[in-house]
């Protein structure tokens, strides 16, 4: 392939509308990485409900584990692998065997497929901020240890370190972000997280809403939008920028959720006060609401961004793709 082609490959993902906002950046016009547009985009997954009409798209239904199926959709050589395949926290708690072959192993086996075809491709793994448990220090850095109390987590935090020594020894030119709350997320996701999604869709939408956490609880809040660009930047990281890390925590906006509620209001009238009501859950408290500030300035400096403002965030959050 000439230096001027570009293939990009999406393993399955249960982060449906991100992945599907990542493929639908990357077809637009003019749209690039480090220079170069796209020639291919294969997308593999159990099932694509949604496909985009374009000559650059070929579709691979079937399940990331099958190794044949790996290999057919890399046959021919790729670029660029952005590895979004994920059974979230909610399901991988309920599933442990189902999490472990989603999130661990077919991670091994995706990275495997890629160092047996020998041509080192960038790869962006999707990682979590669920790596890190409960309780959650005073500050996040990016010299806090990861200590996850979800399996979810704890098979993130692998992929990670999978990533980076495959990295290391030159089979991928691996990196992973540490990916925030994203919202909004479609409903019936199986993420126990899904409330901060369903609290912007459902108060903008001029319905009633009740919060599953305090008003005054303290969240980190990323659009979709967002972590598309961040995904694209991932992508663009330097070889002096991975020489320092190949794992990278997100900026993320880290506000309450009164703060949200008020955003909403200011956009969609103060009627939307009335229609929110709370009935805080212990346990999604203590997982998802109860968050300290995230200092990542290493991250920022190498180009990754949040929102800017809750202001931004909601009108992101909700845009079509």
């Amino acid at each position: 392939m000439t230096d001027k082609t570009r293939k990009w490959h999406f393993p399955p993902s249960l982060i449906a509308l991100t992945g599907f906002a990542l493929v639908a950046r990357l077809l637009k016009k003019g749209a690039s990485i480090n220079g170069q547009g796209v020639s291919r985009i294969t997308v593999l997954d159990q099932r694509v409900a949604a496909r985009l009409e374009d000559a650059r798209m070929r579709y691979v239904e079937a399940d990331i584990s099958d190794r044949n199926a790996l290999e057919r959709s890399i046959e021919g050589g790729v670029d660029c692998v952005f590895h979004l395949a994920s059974i979230p926290g909610g399901a991988a708690e309920r599933d442990f065997e189902l999490g472990m072959r989603v999130n661990l192993h077919s991670t091994l086996g995706l990275l495997e497929a890629l160092r047996r075809a020998g041509n080192k491709p960038q790869l962006v793994f999707a990682s979590s901020i669920g790596v890190y448990g409960v309780p959650l220090p005073a500050v996040i850095d990016e010299q806090t240890i990861a200590l996850p109390t979800l399996s979810y987590g704890a098979q993130k935090l692998i992929g990670e370190y999978l990533v980076a020594d495959y990295g290391r020894r030159g089979f991928v030119d691996g990196r992973s972000v540490r990916i925030p709350g994203i919202v909004a997320r479609p409903p019936s996701t199986g993420m126990l997280s899904l409330f901060l999604s369903d609290l912007i869709r459902e108060l903008s939408a001029g319905r009633q809403f009740v919060c599953p956490v305090a008003p005054e609880a303290m969240s980190w809040f990323m659009s979709r939008p967002c972590i598309v660009e961040n995904l694209i930047h991932a992508a663009q990281l330097t070889a002096p920028q991975l020489a320092i890390q190949r794992t990278w925590l997100l900026p993320v906006l880290h506000v309450s959720i009164a703060s949200v509620v008020a955003a909403i209001a200011r956009r969609h009238g103060a009627e939307v006060l009335s229609r929110v009501s709370y009935q805080p859950n212990r346990e999604l408290q203590a997982q998802f609401a109860n968050y300290p500030p995230l200092l990542c300035p290493t991250s920022e400096a190498a180009g990754f961004r949040h929102d800017g403002t809750v202001e931004n965030l909601i009108v992101r959050a909700l845009e079509p793709i």
